[in-house]
């Protein structure tokens, strides 16, 4: 199975970064530094060099729109498969199990995974997909982190906007759209910033899981509620009404990616800007992550039947 193949790759790139962290290699604090540039630039380039190298056709500009309708159909899914759970008990916590069973790794473990299975016209579909998750999180995930916070949410326009998703989007979609060819210099640097998306994502993800209780991790039953919901009911949902709409072949397996993804390492990020609860924000990212080894290769053959 090719996507059981890749999926273990980037697991072993997870376990360098969970080697390194216990040898002192490299450590969390280091992670920390690095999720930055990761975020602020590693992933914009993996997006830019999507629409760089893609050649412009209606068909392909029709199939991004879709890809980004359900991106935006994936989350609001979410909303509604998390909507009976985590009433009772700690708020603080409940509101993380919240946001970890909608929002996903979009750009840390779709756009690797999608590089690997379906080329550099997956990324280009993925990355329609890693937009709609920076609307949807910007908005009302700041909003469901920010309930009950000192730290009151409220819509930033600016945040919204100006993230680095966005405004990759901004940038590489005229460029697709004009036929923009830049200098071979330029598309080299892009090209090799993009590069280091897969290496760095799983080798951080391997400091978080390094930095856990790994006994409570397999013992915390809200665990295995947000990988049922996340990974297994989520994608089967979705993979299912793609289906039914006539969707097939490459577009499928791109949007089968994105909705099968497990929980959002942003939600330790979004988890300590708001007060909430980090420690059980790292504990349920580290075991969505364990958890995808086994359930992305199964969503993935879904989309190929």
């Amino acid at each position: 199975m090719t996507a059981g193949v890749q999926v273990l790759t980037l697991f072993l790139l997870i376990a360098v970064g969970f080697v390194a962290d216990k040898t002192g290699i490299y450590t969390a604090n280091a992670a920390k530094a690095t999720t930055n540039l990761l975020f602020y630039a590693v992933t914009p380039a993996i997006m830019l060099d999507s629409f760089l190298s893609m050649s412009y056709s209606r068909e392909r500009l029709i199939a991004f729109g879709l890809a980004f309708v359900c991106g935006l159909s994936t989350h609001f899914v979410g909303m509604l498969l998390t909507l009976p759970f985590f009433r009772k008990g700690n708020p603080q916590a409940n509101a993380v199990y919240k946001f970890a069973g909608i929002y996903g790794n979009m750009g840390y473990m779709c756009l690797p995974l999608a590089e690997k299975i379906t080329g550099a016209e997956g990324v280009f579909l993925c990355s329609s997909a890693v937009a709609a998750y920076n609307v949807m999180v910007f908005t009302h995930g700041a909003w469901l982190m920010g309930q009950g916070a000192e730290k009151k949410s409220k819509l930033d326009l600016r945040a919204l906007i100006l993230n680095p998703g966005v405004i990759a989007l901004i940038i590489g979609l005229p460029l697709f759209i004009f036929s923009v060819s830049l200098p071979a210099p330029v598309t080299d640097a892009i090209g090799y910033v993009a590069s280091l998306n897969s290496p760095l994502a799983m080798i951080i993800l391997g400091t978080y899981i390094a930095n856990s209780d790994l006994k409570k991790l397999f013992l915390q039953k809200e665990h295995y509620l947000i990988v049922l919901l996340k990974q297994i009911c989520m994608p089967l949902i979705m993979i299912t009404l793609y289906r039914l709409l006539g969707m097939s072949g490459l577009t499928l397996t791109a949007c089968g990616i994105s909705a099968a993804a497990p929980t959002a390492a942003n939600t330790v990020l979004f988890a300590a800007k708001y007060d909430k609860d980090t420690a059980a924000a790292s504990q349920v990212v580290s075991f969505g992550t364990l958890a995808a080894v086994l359930t992305m290769p199964f969503m993935i053959a879904y989309t190929k039947i």
